[in-house]
């Protein structure tokens, strides 16, 4: 798998189709509010649009001081009123939290481009949770790619046999650790899998493109977290099958939270909603790929 300095195609396509199906109004939209929490980075804009990423500490060493912090964040005090096209530059920063400001600000302008532009071969499912979408069978390899603590609760309850790969053990529970493989052993694991669930957070360290060329034709991919865009083409044409993010429909309110150390245990039915778009020619594209 690539590092932070690797490939980001995903994020780059994303950017440009953005600026492809806003055309001249992209000049005009501004970034009203950033907030950087604990758990989650929000955007508004001045249109009233919000947009969310994941906050990437565990990959942040500088955040030990504040010297040292500063030089990864040098924006503090400056991001209202920014063209959000300009904030957009953030996605290819080496910088993981600035990466969060772009791709959430990323995830407000592609919320107005689905607004404008749904796809005729894309379902939107409000309000339904990525895992149940995938529909897992008795007796299929699971592969969970990042400790995604719902998914995992799921999988035991369901019985399920299940994989997590992940970089820090620390976040798995003592029950989870006989499931647990380092996340370096990938290529090993994922290519077994009849189904893949992918956190989004993958994109804040130029992951998710290695992990999904490792997936077989025929498994059912899942990217999922308030870091997936609901602009899925990028997606689509690697393979995925199913994105579950989230809308933001009461941004102000969203961002007060976050201010405020908020999760989703706190926002989720307040200020944002699950949702969840499946892709119906998603399988053919890896078929064909």
């Amino acid at each position: 798998m690539t590092d932070v300095f690797g490939e980001a195609a995903i994020l780059r396509e994303t950017v440009a189709q953005i600026g492809a199906i806003l055309g001249p109004e992209a000049e005009h939209i501004r970034v009203e509010r950033v907030v950087i929490g604990l758990f989650f980075t929000g955007v508004k804009l001045e249109s009233g649009v919000g947009g969310m990423c994941a906050t990437p500490l565990r990959m942040i060493p500088e955040a030990v001081c504040c010297p040292s912090s500063a030089a990864t964040m040098p924006f503090p005090g400056k991001l209202r009123g920014r063209h959000a096209f300009d904030v957009l530059k953030e996605t290819e920063a080496p910088s993981p939290i600035r990466r969060a400001v772009g791709i959430a600000t990323m995830n407000a302008l592609a919320e107005m481009c689905w607004n404008r532009r749904p796809l005729p071969d894309v379902e939107l499912k409000v309000g339904v949770d990525a895992f149940d979408t995938a529909a897992i069978a008795p007796g299929e390899n699971v592969v969970v790619v990042g400790a995604f603590v719902p998914f995992l609760r799921a999988l035991k309850r369901m019985g399920q046999p299940y994989t997590v790969l992940e970089i820090d053990p620390r976040t798995l529970k003592p029950d989870e650790l006989n499931h647990f493989r380092p996340a370096e052993q990938a290529p090993a694991v994922v290519p077994s899998a009849d189904v893949v669930f992918i956190t989004g957070t993958t994109m804040l360290n130029n992951t998710l493109e290695g992990l999904l060329g490792l997936c077989k034709p025929e498994a059912r991919v899942v990217v999922v977290g308030p870091t997936v865009s609901l602009l899925p083409d990028a997606y689509l044409r690697r393979g995925v099958n199913i994105l579950g993010g989230v809308r933001v429909t009461d941004p102000e309110a969203l961002l007060d939270m976050l201010a405020e150390g908020g999760s989703g245990y706190h926002f989720f039915g307040r200020a944002a909603e699950k949702v969840v778009l499946i892709g119906k020619n998603a399988k053919s594209a890896r078929l064909a790929a």
